[in-house]
């Protein structure tokens, strides 16, 4: 029988038991899978001795007793028997944005269907998101906002859930329409149970994934981290409709930490349902949101950002094409001269 050790000396495998045993978001581990690799970071886990740094003992301490090869091998097994697949950095199908979030980015993704749709460029990406007890207003507009988005070849996200989620991926399953449902569990157990046909089919015409191993069940932390996701994936984050208190805000706050444009539709001022957008739109947070115009220029904005980052990063800030050409010859004298 294989021990974690051997298990883990294969890097895939050890960001696997890491998965399983750390939870979403963990930057002492993504610290030490960045400074030693996955295969070493186990092996501190499970070693005797205390590893170094900050909160060693206490991560070591977290971690240890939910490391074992029986788990692992089931979540191996489980990953096989539901056709998922795990991704890994380094994996062509890795969405090189999540790197944005640090040490707080996924240890590893589990993914069902088209990872082809997490290829394209960031600003062809786009999440929606809002109330779970949307109103008919927010339903619709959420789906006008996006079959427009579809029609615009834009890859539209969201998180499953129930309202302005659900009304976001049944929109953009349409013919031509690309959808991913990013979860705050295991595949094998779709959440909301609600939602089982609807996520099924996200699973076959679009894209399920969550950093969670099978078997994992959504909580309420694993709902907020999961923001942090939909945030780190996509050009611009649509808020539909949201309460003032809304988890979507949540959502909303990781984008603008990670410089993500973040649109907010207006409602009813009476409309408790969209006091988060308005929360939004009043501290300058957020940009009106009247069309699909305005979403298209605010993914345009994510495009034109990225490229001037690459440019700084490539040491091209000024482009020599794009300066005024020099003057040839004597320059006239002044008048009166």
């Amino acid at each position: 029988m294989d021990t974690i050790n051997d298990l883990a000396a294969d890097e895939r495998t050890a960001r696997i038991i890491l998965a399983i045993a750390s939870e979403p978001g963990d930057a002492v581990t993504g610290r030490m899978i960045r400074t030693v690799g996955a295969s070493e970071t186990v092996a501190r886990v499970v070693s005797d001795a205390v590893p170094v740094g900050p909160d060693g003992d206490t991560w070591q301490r977290r971690l240890a007793p939910r490391i074992n090869a029986e788990e692992t091998w089931k979540v191996l097994a489980e990953t096989e028997r539901h056709g998922m697949r795990v991704l890994i950095p380094g994996d062509t199908e890795w969405p090189a944005s999540i790197d944005a979030l640090g040490d707080r980015a996924p240890v590893a993704l589990w993914a069902k269907g088209s990872t082809a749709l997490l290829a394209g460029p960031l600003w062809d990406r786009l999440t929606v998101t809002g109330a779970r007890a949307a109103t008919g207003y927010g339903e619709h507009v959420t789906t006008e906002l996006v079959q427009s988005a579809v029609a615009d070849s834009r890859v539209v996200l969201s998180g499953g859930a129930y309202g302005i989620d659900g009304a976001a991926h049944r929109a953009a399953l349409t013919p031509g329409g690309s959808t991913v449902a990013v979860l705050a569990g295991g595949l094998d157990r779709p959440y909301p149970a609600g939602h089982a046909d609807l996520l099924a089919r996200v699973g076959k015409e679009g894209l399920l994934l969550s950093e969670l191993p099978p078997g994992a069940a959504p909580t309420k932390w694993r709902f907020l981290a999961r923001g942090r996701l939909l945030a780190a994936l996509s050009g611009t984050v649509l808020i539909a409709e949201a309460g003032y208190r809304s988890g979507s805000l949540h959502t909303a706050a990781r984008a603008i930490e990670l410089g993500r444009p973040v649109g907010a539709v207006p409602g009813p001022l009476t409309s408790a349902a969209s006091a988060g957008c308005h929360r939004l739109l009043r501290d300058g947070l957020g940009s009106i949101i009247t069309g699909y115009d305005d979403v298209r220029e605010l993914l345009h904005g994510a495009r034109d950002g990225a490229h001037r980052a690459a440019r700084e990063r490539a040491g091209l800030e000024a482009e020599p094409l794009d300066q005024d050409p020099p003057r040839q010859g004597k320059a006239p004298d002044a008048p009166g001269l």
